[in-house]
């Protein structure tokens, strides 16, 4: 089982997510890469909730792949390329999330590989047996 860590000598999170977590050993660790916005047809919407609804239903393909579900992500890495995009972006992350959460971490940056792209996010995650 994992364990959560939230001391409180460190400010609570400011979201739907743990400080920390440890895995114990001989757990499965799945690493994906960035997922971003895109459609199996190649489309962009320039709707940052609908990209970020894209990036975590294709790293739910994978972790199914791995024969895991979000119950395993241990860390979440999100980017977005503007501040305005945090609520839309931490909406969709909060529906994907499941207990235990994750640690998770949102960064701006200036841009993508191709300007239409508004977020882009990671996942780490590990099965216990």
């Amino acid at each position: 089982m994992k364990r959560i860590f939230n001391p409180s000598s460190v400010r609570r999170p400011f979201g739907n997510y743990n400080h920390g977590l440890l895995v114990p050993p001989g757990a499965s660790l799945l690493v994906t890469s960035g997922q971003l916005g895109i459609s199996l047809e190649e489309e962009v919407t320039e709707d940052v909730g609908a990209q970020a609804e894209l990036c975590f239903e294709a790293i739910k393909a994978i972790l199914g792949e791995a024969e895991m579900s979000f119950a395993d992500v241990i860390r979440i890495s999100g980017f977005v390329t503007k501040r305005e995009h945090f609520a839309d972006y931490m909406e969709v992350r909060d529906r994907y999330t499941l207990e235990p959460k994750p640690t998770s971490t949102l960064i701006v940056v200036a841009g993508f590989t191709r300007p239409e792209f508004l977020v882009e996010v990671e996942v780490t995650a590990a099965k216990v047996f």
